[in-house]
């Protein structure tokens, strides 16, 4: 089994993860190999206080970038947006930045 700080690399910091955070919607960039089951373990074991209800993953693929004449991709990652219950708390990581 993986630890949670495997599952979960880092928060999705945009304005549209944003705006979701007001209906307890949580957008994090998690590890490519990891399944919503794992996810939702490891969102409730990283934050205290949260019930996850619902969690969505998908696959976001890199985007082509010019730099002169060089072009290249950037990286590739899984993206989760996690929807917590009614009941549950916040994560208080995202209430400083709305």
């Amino acid at each position: 089994m993986k630890a949670p700080e495997d599952i979960i690399i880092r928060p999705l910091i945009t304005e549209r993860s944003m705006d979701g955070a007001a209906l307890k919607k949580y957008s994090f960039v998690v590890a490519p190999d990891a399944n919503k089951i794992e996810i939702k373990q490891a969102v409730e074991a990283l934050f205290d206080g949260v019930k996850v209800s619902k969690v969505n993953t998908m696959n976001v693929r890199g985007h082509e970038r010019h730099y002169g004449r060089f072009s290249g991709f950037t990286s590739s990652y899984k993206k989760a947006v996690v929807t917590l219950t009614a009941e549950s708390k916040t994560i208080e990581f995202f209430d400083g930045l709305v």
